[in-house]
């Protein structure tokens, strides 16, 4: 449809007809066929208004979709069809590896693969829109919702954020009908919420939302993401769907965003409970003159916006509101085919899209486990060993993480199950998922520990310990979990754990007490399957932490992207007073970001830097050899972190600027080069320009933000 036929539309609507484009319900208030529902009693709602209502979120079905489409064109006065939206996270039905396991590949690629594949099968349910991904910086662990983030670092959460968009919307949403509107989250500040508290009050200096907030939002909004939804929490005192200097001066203005702009979930009445708005008819006041074009489940909108336009002759801003809406439509082509290909798709297309999202799965959920240690290589087994598998995750098929609302945790493979497929003679203790461990329980793993020569322990969280809503203020392992580990240890020495969790974890308690750890987050449908297969060694583990794991929930919040103090730490003074150090712990992550080990045995080695010094318009080219010193194939990243020595203003000892992904064969090396430009070198300054002075830069590489094997000093004249 053509933008003179959309602007026609606009102008035949009602003012009732208007606002309704700006409301959004769920399925539950359609399901009744437009009889006078119980949320429909609750809202005051009319039928009329109901079948004037814009879009429709939290659908599951085909059926489902079809049917309340079909009922809402036959009672809508200008058939302006409804938009379907949803929580399409880490896959659909069929279930990838959680965010942050994903952000563990640092790869833009793997990330838009899951998402076009997501896109696939979610739009084979008629799911038009989903609210992913989340561009959130995060830094504490406390924190649940970090699990469906990208991390700490803001360049690598900002090239994933990219990959996730383009994955999702493809080039052409109204001709490319298996993909997916995007909608970036949570606009702004959210992760950063005080103590970790989910929805608790947030306060940044505007030079660190800019630098590390805003990063991934504008990646976003470069490759086009349709929609933007706003955050809880307050920014400047005022909670950002209220919040005018926000939405319309930093994402309007600043990121230069032209797409819709959507609520939370009921953020617009919860106004009132932030005590900014009296009632529902100001809180829809504050949203709107804000600049929130979609009201999502609340009738803030619903009841009071047409009011609130016609005595503040905010008819424009109304009228850019919903052709807004209407653009977002026309783009998925919504009014030429209000089922968007629904009507096209058969059986043997759903099943091939089934097992196309299988065979993904695996390949993707063995790429993301990070191998924290591995002391006396008790990784990988070896065939025909005697393992036992122990713990409250060896059988549990709690393994999907949060976000998967509609995945099927009784059809995801466990960790016994996937062992049970391997040449070992293996015994599997399981304990109840989610309940506290019992002294008998751990007598039990004893015997079996042993009797056999190595010992798998499968602990962690459940599901429903991180994600929304699922804050903690201590994140170290319960339900007597460090317990079992403790005293497995005791009368087995080769112990390796295999962590299942949606964030970083405290694992002070046993770190020392068992020679190999493996991180496998929420690992997805094909979970059990690909951990077997790294466990076996038929996989090798490349993963890198996109978080740092905490020696304590004191250090939180917490990142390597540590600014330098008046009064630092170093080797020289650690035992020193009056300096910026704990006295009962170290300041450093016990694992810190971009950590990570192989079966293989990697190494850097300096080739060269091309010259010590450039200007703006030059570059510099640092050259290196990548080596496997094993004779197992692996994949590793190389990372290189810069250091600006004298800054205008305070900035991280180190920051991650590039990294490469590097494949080598037994005893492989291969020559890789680094390109810095002055660009690199950019930071946010007081006036919140970008900018970069002349001086002296260290640049870091090696395998992780710790690591530096190659260093080299340059300098940076005008």
């Amino acid at each position: 449809m053509r933008t003179n036929e959309l602007k026609q539309i606009l102008t035949e609507m009602t003012l009732s007809e208007k606002v309704g484009q700006l409301v959004q319900l769920t399925p539950d208030f359609f399901l009744a066929g437009g009889e006078i529902t119980g949320p429909m009693q609750e809202w005051q709602m009319s039928k009329e208004q109901l079948f004037q209502i814009g879009s429709v979120l939290g659908t599951h079905t085909s059926e489902q979709v079809m049917q309340i489409q079909e009922t809402y064109l036959e009672k809508s006065r200008l058939k302006i069809p409804l938009v379907f939206m949803a929580d399409v996270i880490h896959g659909y039905e069929s279930i990838y590896p959680i965010p942050l396991a994903l952000a563990s590949t640092f790869s833009p690629e793997i990330v838009e693969e899951v998402a076009q594949l997501s896109a696939k099968e979610a739009t084979q349910a008629g799911v038009h829109v989903t609210f992913s991904p989340m561009g959130d910086h995060v830094m504490d662990a406390r924190w649940g919702r970090v699990l469906e983030s990208n991390g700490e670092d803001p360049t690598l959460s900002a090239a994933l954020t990219r990959g996730y968009v383009r994955g999702y919307q493809g080039g052409n949403l109204s001709t490319e009908k298996n993909r997916l509107a995007a909608c970036v989250k949570h606009f702004v500040g959210y992760g950063a919420a005080q103590g970790g508290r989910d929805y608790n009050t947030v306060d940044l200096s505007h030079v660190n939302l800019y630098q590390n907030y805003l990063p991934a939002f504008q990646a976003a909004i470069e490759e086009g993401v349709e929609l933007v939804m706003t955050s809880f929490n307050t920014m400047d005192g005022i909670p950002v769907t209220g919040n005018k200097e926000m939405v319309q001066k930093i994402l309007r203005g600043d990121l230069n965003f032209e797409g819709v702009v959507i609520s939370d979930w009921a953020a617009v009445v919860e106004l009132i409970a932030h005590r900014i708005a009296k009632d529902k008819k100001e809180a829809a006041s504050l949203a709107f003159s804000a600049g929130i074009d979609m009201d999502m489940m609340s009738d803030s909108y619903q009841t009071h916006l047409a009011e609130i336009v016609l005595d503040t002759n905010q008819q424009v801003a109304l009228d850019n509101a919903v052709f807004r809406i209407l653009t977002l439509k026309n783009k998925l082509g919504l009014f030429e085919d209000p089922y968007r290909g629904l009507r096209e798709l058969d059986d043997n297309q759903l099943a091939a899209t089934k097992k196309q999202l299988a065979e993904s799965i695996l390949t993707i959920s063995e790429k993301t486990p990070v191998l924290l240690k591995n002391d006396n290589q008790i990784l990988p087994l070896k065939v025909g060993q005697k393992v036992a598998l122990i713990g409250p995750k060896a059988s549990s098929q709690d393994i999907l993480g949060a976000w998967s609302w509609i995945g099927e945790s009784e059809k995801a493979i466990s960790l016994a199950s996937g062992l049970q497929e391997k040449s070992l003679e293996l015994s599997v203790l399981p304990m109840e998922d989610g309940q506290v461990i019992t002294d008998e329980a751990i007598n039990q793993a004893l015997i079996l520990a042993k009797e056999n020569e190595v010992v798998i322990l499968a602990i962690g969280e459940t599901s429903e310990e991180s994600g929304e809503a699922a804050s903690l203020a201590q994140i170290s392992l319960s339900r007597n979990q460090d317990k079992l580990v403790q005293a497995v240890a005791q009368v087995n020495p080769n112990v390796a754990v295999v962590l299942f969790n949606g964030r970083p974890l405290d694992l002070s308690n046993i770190v020392e007490e068992v020679p190999t750890i493996l991180e496998v987050w929420f690992p997805g449908s094909q979970g059990g399957r690909s951990i077997a297969n790294l466990l076996m060694g038929e996989v090798n583990p490349e993963g890198k932490l996109p978080m740092s794991f905490p020696r304590s929930v004191g250090q939180l919040p917490l990142s390597y992207l540590s600014l330098s103090t008046g009064r630092p730490m170093h080797e020289g003074n650690k035992d020193q007073k009056y300096i910026s150090r704990y006295m009962d712990e170290g300041n450093d992550a016990l694992f810190p970001f971009g950590h990570g080990l192989s079966y293989s045995q990697f190494e850097c080695v300096d080739q060269g830097i091309s010259h010590q010094a450039f200007r703006e318009d030059e570059t510099i080219e640092i050259r290196l050899a990548v080596k496997n010193n094993s004779q197992i194939a692996g994949g590793t990243t190389v990372q290189l972190y810069i250091e600006d020595l004298v800054t205008k203003v305070a900035r991280p000892v180190k920051e991650l600027k590039q990294w490469q992904k590097v494949y080598l064969e037994a005893f492989e090396e291969k020559e890789i080069c680094f390109t810095i430009s002055a660009e690199d070198l950019f930071y946010v300054h007081h006036d919140l320009s970008r900018s970069v002075e002349t001086g002296e830069f260290n640049l870091y590489i090696g395998l992780s933000s710790q690591d530096e094997s190659i260093k080299h000093q340059v300098a940076y004249t005008m």
